[in-house]
């Protein structure tokens, strides 16, 4: 069974810089693609980034381009996101998630990631 674990949250200024980290256990980790995607209160999930199992690709919402990068270390088993010049639009949970299949391109469905992360919480005041 797959346990992924998020932390690094927390609450930042305008402007400031978070890392959030995602471990993971339960299955060979440089199988998988790994994403992060985001919930804020009264929306939808959403999208962040994804990375390829050997963090070869790497793929970007449109409103974080630039801003945010998806990054693995596979001899940790763990995900990082580093988020730069963050916006108080960026408020949200997030979560980490690993691909259903092994070396699998993430760019479909968030439903083609089957184990999820509990969240951690990024606030980012104005």
């Amino acid at each position: 069974q797959v346990q992924l674990g998020e932390s690094g949250g927390g609450l930042v200024q305008a402007g400031g810089s978070l890392r959030l980290s995602c471990v993971a256990s339960g299955r060979t980790f440089s199988r998988y693609s790994m994403g992060w995607f985001r919930q804020a209160p009264g929306k939808e999930r959403e999208f962040v980034a994804t990375i390829t199992w050997g963090g070869g690709n790497t793929y970007y919402a449109d409103s974080v381009k630039g801003r945010f990068t998806i990054s693995r270390d596979n001899a940790k088993n763990t995900v990082y996101l580093q988020m730069n010049s963050l916006k108080p639009e960026d408020t949200a949970l997030y979560t980490c998630a690993q691909h259903r299949n092994p070396f699998a391109i993430p760019q479909g469905p968030q439903a083609d990631f089957g184990s999820w992360g509990q969240g951690t919480q990024v606030t980012v005041s104005s």
